[in-house]
C-alpha cells in the first residue's frame, strides 16, 4: 500500500515537474520577447532622439534668420521714414517757395499734392509699419506666432 501510495504521489510530482518546466520555458519565451521589444524601444528612442535634436537645430538656425530678417526690416522701415521725412520736407520747401509754383507745372503740382496727401501725409505717423508688406493674411510664419524664448536651446 504504501509503495502504491508512493507510485502515485510519483506520477503526480512527474507531472507537476512537467507543468512546472512548461511554465518555466513560456516564461523564458516571454521574456525574450519582451527584451527584444526593449531592444526595438530603446532603437526606436535612439532615432527619435536624433531627430528632435536634429529638428532643435533647424529650430535655432531658423530663429535666427528670423532675428536677422527683422532686424532687416527695421532697419529698411527706418530708412524708409527717413527718407520719407526728406521727401516731405523738399516738398513742402517747393510749396511754399513763391517761385516754386511758377516753376512748377499744373501737372507737375497736382502730382505732388496726391502724392504729399495719400503717402506721405497719411504714412509719416510714427511706429507705422511698412505699407509695401501686407500682413493681412494669417501666415502659418508670422512673426508674431514665433516663440523666441531661448531657455530651450541650452537643453
Amino acid at each position: 500500500e504504501q509503495g502504491l501510495q508512493l507510485l502515485e504521489l510519483g506520477g503526480s510530482v512527474e507531472e507537476d515537474y512537467i507543468r512546472i518546466a512548461r511554465c518555466f520555458e513560456a516564461t523564458r519565451q516571454r521574456c525574450c520577447r519582451l527584451e527584444q521589444d526593449g531592444r526595438r524601444a530603446r532603437e526606436k528612442l535612439a532615432r527619435v532622439e536624433a531627430e528632435r535634436a536634429a529638428l532643435e537645430v533647424k529650430l535655432k538656425h531658423a530663429r535666427n534668420q528670423v532675428e536677422v530678417e527683422m532686424k532687416k526690416r527695421h532697419r529698411a522701415e527706418a530708412e524708409l521714414e527717413k527718407q520719407e521725412r526728406k521727401l516731405q520736407l523738399v516738398f513742402e520747401s517747393l510749396m511754399r517757395e513763391p517761385w516754386g509754383n511758377e516753376m512748377l507745372s499744373r501737372n507737375q503740382c497736382s502730382v505732388l499734392s496726391v502724392l504729399a496727401g495719400r503717402r506721405l501725409g497719411a504714412t509719416l505717423a510714427p511706429g507705422r509699419r511698412s505699407s509695401t508688406v501686407d500682413e493681412s493674411c494669417q501666415s502659418l510664419l508670422s512673426h508674431s506666432d514665433i516663440s523666441y524664448d531661448r531657455t530651450e536651446d541650452d537643453v
